[in-house]
């Protein structure tokens, strides 16, 4: 990409508060990050080879536990590295990969958590047509489109702002390369990029968030209709662990990227940021695991096998 820029590297104070302390948050972040990896790539092996977990439901829990997987290693191994030296830096045009995935891999779970709140609501307001509108054929189309509105945007946006010019400074008061602290460096008027990511925020942040409101309004209407009340459980059930993962998800990412950037929020939004890159993917294996039979019950099956696999194969 050709642009004026005369910055050469950029410098994270996202952690400048904590320079005595480096080792502290070194410890926390990298402790959630081997977790996050750990957590996710065990739900990713297991929807893959127990074959109870080969259906639409764990398909996009799989699509989205290897996407938390490509979405915590953006900024967290830049972070522990920066936390372990005495110049917290990253180049110019590795800032422009890391906002690049980092809004690509945040685009695509926006569209692959409304996917799955559909997902749950066919399932649950029309089960008997479930099979045929969620096939394998449409299981594949929405990944792949979610995906595909991830790249368009992350690159789209990552052109249009490293074309500006960066003449000044060359200091951010966060811990990687979000938007709007890169977009404060540049050295020329910045409203059309500000408005620009302001309408993919609303494009891709809150409409569908609003879809999976309005599919988990109708799921709770229907299932308050079930006549069981081990019927509503159940239900609510395989519903509960996405709703949690979304209020996460979009909780965080709203208060961030919806609200004006003041210096009053730059505190605020590094916090929230920490939440939705550090802990969110470290939870989500977690809620899914613990409130979910069928995984459960793939990990027992797993470890049985490991420990006794000559008594498994005789039976």
């Amino acid at each position: 990409m050709e642009n004026q820029s005369c910055v050469t590297e950029i410098e994270l104070l996202g952690f400048s508060d904590f320079q005595s302390l480096q080792v502290l948050p070194f410890v926390v972040v990298c402790s959630f990050y081997v977790l996050a990896l750990v957590g996710n790539t065990l739900i990713v092996i297991l929807t893959i080879t127990d074959s109870a977990l080969h259906t639409p439901m764990y398909f996009f829990l799989r699509n989205l536990s290897f996407l938390e997987i490509c979405y915590t290693s953006v900024t967290q191994p830049k972070m522990l590295v920066n936390l372990l030296s005495d110049a917290q830096t990253i180049s110019f045009a590795g800032c422009g990969a890391q906002m690049c995935f980092f809004i690509l891999f945040g685009i695509t779970e926006c569209c692959l958590l409304s996917v799955m709140a559909y997902d749950r609501y066919v399932a649950i307001c029309n089960p008997l047509r479930y099979t045929l509108v969620i096939n394998q054929s449409v299981c594949a189309q929405m990944a792949a489109g979610s995906w595909a509105f991830g790249v368009l945007v992350g690159c789209g946006h990552t052109i249009s702002i490293f074309q500006l010019p960066f003449c000044g400074s060359n200091r951010i008061s966060h811990f990687f390369c979000d938007v709007f602290p890169v977009l404060s460096l540049a050295t020329t008027d910045t409203h059309k990029n500000e408005a620009a990511v302001t309408s993919t925020t609303v494009i891709f942040i809150l409409v569908p968030f609003l879809l999976i409101l309005l599919s988990y309004g109708l799921i709770i209407s229907t299932i308050l209709k079930m006549p069981s009340a081990e019927g509503q459980r159940k239900a609510f059930s395989t519903c509960s662990s996405h709703l949690i993962v979304v209020s996460l998800f979009y909780g965080t990412g709203t208060f961030i990227y919806m609200q004006p950037s003041t210096e009053q929020s730059q505190g605020s939004n590094r916090f929230f940021s920490l939440v939705y890159t550090v802990l969110t993917p470290t939870f989500n294996p977690i809620i899914y695991s613990l409130r979910n039979k069928e995984i459960k019950c793939a990990v027992r099956n797993t470890i049985g096998r490991k420990r006794f696999p000559q008594a498994l194969s005789m039976g």
